[in-house]
């Protein structure tokens, strides 16, 4: 009787899951800030944006240490170093970003709020493309 080996292959580490998911929601609540600015311009929401911004960083900063060390643990790095690219784009879009909203609360739109989005689009395909792709890959 012949019987093929399968090797486990597990999700990502729980860290990296959580450093990951907490950056899409971070990114999102800066941009829905600087969307408050721009409709009633109270500066407390450029103030939102801005510790948002600086906490999402934190956080891709992180996930992408994680990525790094994934990438050279995975079996099929081509997928990983995709993963990498785009949380390296989101993190360094993110502090262009953080660059912007350190400027007067008038200064910084509609530059920021554009910024935002994109970041914010950004981390979800970082997310999204880290959830789903990379637990293929990884030794057992």
């Amino acid at each position: 009787m012949t019987t093929a080996h399968q090797p486990y292959r597990s999700g990502i580490h729980p860290l990296h899951a959580l450093l990951l998911s907490g950056s899409f929601p971070l990114f999102l609540g800066a941009a829905l800030a600087d969307y408050g600015y721009a409709t009633s311009y109270l500066i407390i929401w450029s103030t939102f944006a801005s510790w948002l911004i600086a906490g999402a960083l934190v956080f891709t900063g992180f996930a992408m240490l994680c990525a790094l060390i994934g990438l050279f643990r995975a079996d099929k790095r081509g997928t990983y170093l995709l993963y990498f690219g785009l949380l390296l784009v989101t993190w360094v879009l993110g502090f262009i970003n953080a660059l912007v909203h350190a400027r007067d609360a008038w200064a910084m739109m509609p530059t920021g709020f554009v910024l935002s989005i994109a970041v914010a689009v950004l981390s979800c395909a970082a997310t999204l493309l880290g959830f789903s792709r990379l637990g293929r890959g990884v030794r057992s």
